[in-house]
């Protein structure tokens, strides 16, 4: 469409639906005038509104049915379908401000009801909306109105502004200033809160040649359906969108605010096109390496790199160059995922020479199948060779456990037992090794007693739980400690303290006599497995009196055995105890004859000795005029258990006596009854009938009721029953 309007025009607009209406368009100048296209494609203008007396049209904007247009008096709305104007909104009045400084900004928002409008330092919010019955008293008035639902006051100039969303605004603003005395200020972008009129947000703009520029000079469009606005300037055109959550993400990667991105990205993962977690991982882990924080470049890569083997290998490396594989070593993947041998084995390598005690805990921390166990003892062993270590002990304990994990037992416990390393006793119970130790047992011992001893009586919990054996047979241990008597009695001591060991007694016996007295009387009171000869003369050369008592009992030497207890011991009561147990009237006179010597001997066998003996075997060999203290209570006492021991006897004989006779009576009367024998009874040698007409013969008949033709017995007169006849039986006799 071509028009030629022969005329200077303010503003222009076409109809938003231009396609789909009869191509119309609006122009202002002194008058707003509508053009649209009819029949043989001619163009028909219609003037809308004369605005000659206001200044002319200065904006318009078209939306829907309606047309916002502005002077410099005001904002109308024209209805385009009702053909009529809706209103008019007047300005402020700014007298600071010429309207000839600035523009009118006429935009509608996405609904087609609202119109954000913009003058001088002033920014209203207008609705169209439909009036209701309450506000049509007459059909004259048209069917919308129009009205002001915000009004902001500024303090610079709008010289643009859009709708961000239903609540928010955008405002290009520019800030007044005395050419003569203040410097120009930056245009800026603000955004307001259209409910509360607060600014939220502010950013300033460097354009070009901004300090030359008035308010006119800038001009904001907004693309609504895409949320984009264009800064114009003379010079410099930008183009603004709101924040996305990459534009967050690249901000923060921008200023060096690597863990707000990575917490960003994960907060907003979804809503991500250009950015990921690993992405913005890896940017940060080289910005760390960078600033050589290698401690926490470590833990991001944990964070990040995840089970990507190639990844991990790739950073790996970087830390390698830089010798910091140390700082990630412990992060470094162990579990169901695992990198290549060789990355745990430089890390390895790093340690050992740089770090021992940090080689020796990897070592111990990490499984032997991250890494070939052969290279690394390999690289120990000619790391030791080349380099004068001072922490040479730390690399062998990291040695022992290499050999360990190569099942090298014999080597990991001599390298153990060299360094004096308690942790020998956790690897052999672990790996089974009692069968390895036998020729360590005493080197064992030497470092730590408890727990070898511990070890030693340790036994093997096979399938049978009553019987079980020692996983060291006592036999090899005996053997390996028969040259350190101190060793072998603490492992005797806690093997009898345990099970008990028979066959040892005899060995036992010597150690319990040298290192441990107070055990030996009672091993030889519990055990008859020791030679007692042995045993007395090692008592004997120890001069350990009641242990030769009691051997001296044992053998029968009594008498010798009470000269030891009344000639060194002096106990008359374990004397007395000791008659007693033995029960022998001999030992009882050698007693006697000790005691007559020490007449407080005597006071005492007169209390004690008359429940045991006659007491009239010491009363009668006390010497006349011989002084004995409390002689009076001691012959009473005497008197008083003789007489009790004699009261005791003749009970028991009466007992005696009276069971006697009542068995004996039993007896006759049970052998007195008579024994059935009847036709139907057999002989039970010839399993023939006892009484037939055909046999005649007597028949004899034993207690155990066994019947005999006497023709059938060898002998008349046999004791015994031929059945029977490992039974002692009372003499046979005969029926008739």
């Amino acid at each position: 469409m071509n028009v030629n309007l022969q005329t200077l025009l303010t503003s222009v607009q076409i109809n938003p639906h231009y396609k789909k209406s009869s191509k119309r368009f609006v122009t202002g100048d002194s008058k707003l005038i509508l053009h649209e296209k009819t029949i043989l494609s001619r163009v028909r203008s219609t003037t809308l509104c004369d605005a000659s007396m206001e200044g002319g049209v200065i904006n318009m904007s078209w939306a829907s049915q309606f047309i916002a247009w502005a002077t410099n008096v005001g904002m109308r709305v024209y209805d385009i379908q009702a053909r009529t104007s809706l209103g008019l909104i007047k300005w402020r009045r700014n007298t600071s401000i010429s309207p000839d400084q600035v523009k009118c900004s006429l935009v509608w928002a996405a609904d087609e009801r609202s119109l954000l409008v913009g003058w001088m330092s002033t920014i209203c919010v207008c609705i169209v909306r439909k009036r209701n019955a309450s506000e049509l008293p007459s059909r004259d008035l048209p069917e919308h109105i129009v009205e002001q639902v915000a009004f902001i006051q500024t303090d610079y100039i709008v010289c643009g502004l859009g709708p961000l969303s239903p609540e928010e605004l955008v405002v290009l603003g520019y800030y007044p200033h005395d050419p003569e005395s203040e410097d120009p200020e930056r245009p800026q972008i603000l955004v307001y809160e259209t409910s509360s009129k607060q600014i939220i947000s502010t950013d300033s703009l460097t354009l070009r040649g901004y300090e030359q520029y008035t308010a006119k000079d800038y001009q904001l469009v907004c693309l609504i359906e895409e949320t984009r606005f264009t800064i114009v300037s003379p010079k410099d055109i930008v183009v603004a969108n709101p924040y996305d959550a990459d534009d967050r993400v690249e901000w923060l990667i921008d200023h060096n605010k690597f863990e707000e991105a990575m917490e960003a990205v994960i907060a907003k993962e979804k809503y991500l096109q250009r950015n990921s977690m690993l992405d913005v991982g890896r940017k940060y882990l080289d910005h760390l390496l960078f600033m050589q924080e290698y401690e926490l470049a470590g833990e991001v890569c944990k964070k990040v790199l995840g089970t990507n083997k190639t990844l991990w290998e790739e950073e790996v490396y970087k830390f390698a160059r830089v010798h910091e594989l140390r700082k990630i070593s412990r992060h470094l993947p162990q579990g169901h995922y695992k990198l290549d041998p060789h990355i745990y084995e430089m890390v390895l390598f790093e340690y050992l020479q740089l770090e021992p005690e940090g080689f020796l805990d990897l070592v111990k921390e990490w499984p032997p199948d991250l890494y070939k166990v052969s290279a690394i003892i390999n690289a120990v062993l000619e790391h030791m060779i080349k380099s004068d270590m001072a922490d040479k002990d730390i690399v062998l304990e990291a040695l022992a456990i290499l050999y360990s994990h190569s099942h090298k037992y014999d080597k990991a416990l001599a390298l153990y037992l060299k360094l004096k390393h308690r942790g020998v006793f956790e690897m052999i119970q672990k790996h089974d090794l009692y069968n390895v130790v036998h020729d360590m047992i005493e080197q064992l011992m030497d470092l730590d007693l408890e727990q070898s001893i511990a070890m030693l009586t340790e036994k093997d919990k096979g399938e049978n739980v009553i019987v079980t054996k020692l996983k060291i047979p006592s036999n090899v241990v005996v053997t390996k400690l028969e040259h350190n008597p101190m060793y072998l009695y603490l492992y005797l001591d806690a093997q009898e303290k345990q099970d008990g060991i028979k066959k040892y007694h005899g060995i036992l016996v010597r150690l319990y006599a040298e290192y441990c007295r107070d055990n030996l009387l009672p091993l030889l009171k519990r055990s008859d497995t020791y030679p007692i000869r042995e045993a007395l003369n090692i008592c004997k050369t120890n001069n350990y009196i009641p242990e030769m008592v009691y051997l001296l009992g044992r053998i029968g030497n009594t008498k010798e055995a009470l000269s030891l207890i009344m000639s060194e011991l002096k106990d008359i009561q374990q004397a007395i105890t000791f008659c007693q147990e033995h029960d022998d009237t001999d030992l009882w006179q050698d007693l006697i004859n000790y005691a007559l010597a020490k007449p407080e001997y005597i006071t005492y066998l007169l209390q004690r000795i008359g429940m045991f003996v006659d007491p009239r075997i010491l009363v009668e060999r006390i010497q006349d005029r011989m002084e004995i203290a409390g002689l009076k209570y001691s012959l009473v006492k005497m008197m008083r258990d003789y007489n009790l021991q004699v009261s005791v006897q003749e009970g028991c004989k009466k007992i005696l006596v009276s069971d006697f006779f009542n068995l004996q009576e039993r007896l006759v009367s049970l052998q007195s009854r008579g024994i059935v024998v009847d036709s139907s009874s057999v002989c039970a040698w010839c399993d023939q009938q006892l009484m037939s007409s055909q046999l005649v013969s007597r028949i004899i008949t034993f207690n155990c009721k066994h019947s005999y033709h006497e023709l059938c017995l060898p002998t008349y007169n046999m004791e015994k029953c031929r059945i029977c006849s490992t039974e002692r039986l009372p003499e046979p006799r005969s029926l008739l």
